[in-house]
């Protein structure tokens, strides 16, 4: 089954749920800064555990000290899909044991 767009309400409704969180341009998206370079290339790691769990990729970009991510489903036009709210829930829950803010 394929998988379905989110509405613009429901979009909205799930925004609220994880602060930080934006729409850009059609994608879910989020910077963090973290402590140090070191810290950073972990949540990137952490990251890609993240997205090979769920089979779905973000695009990721690792700076000195900060990430940041940037999602859309592809197979739903590019449009935000329930999958791109789960990943950035994932990640949400594990950017603070890595001292992200």
């Amino acid at each position: 089954m394929p998988v379905q767009p989110l509405s613009q309400k429901e979009i909205e409704d799930r925004l609220r749920e994880l602060p930080g969180w934006t729409v850009e341009d059609a994608r879910l998206t989020r910077s963090y800064r973290l402590p140090d370079h070191f810290a950073a290339t972990a949540l990137v790691v952490h990251v890609a555990q993240i997205q090979q769990e769920l089979d779905h990729h973000s695009d990721l970009t690792l700076g000195y000290d900060t990430v940041a991510l940037s999602v859309h489903t592809h197979s739903a036009g590019g449009a935000l899909t329930e999958k791109d709210f789960a990943l950035a829930e994932r990640v949400e829950a594990v950017a603070p044991a890595h001292g992200a803010r």
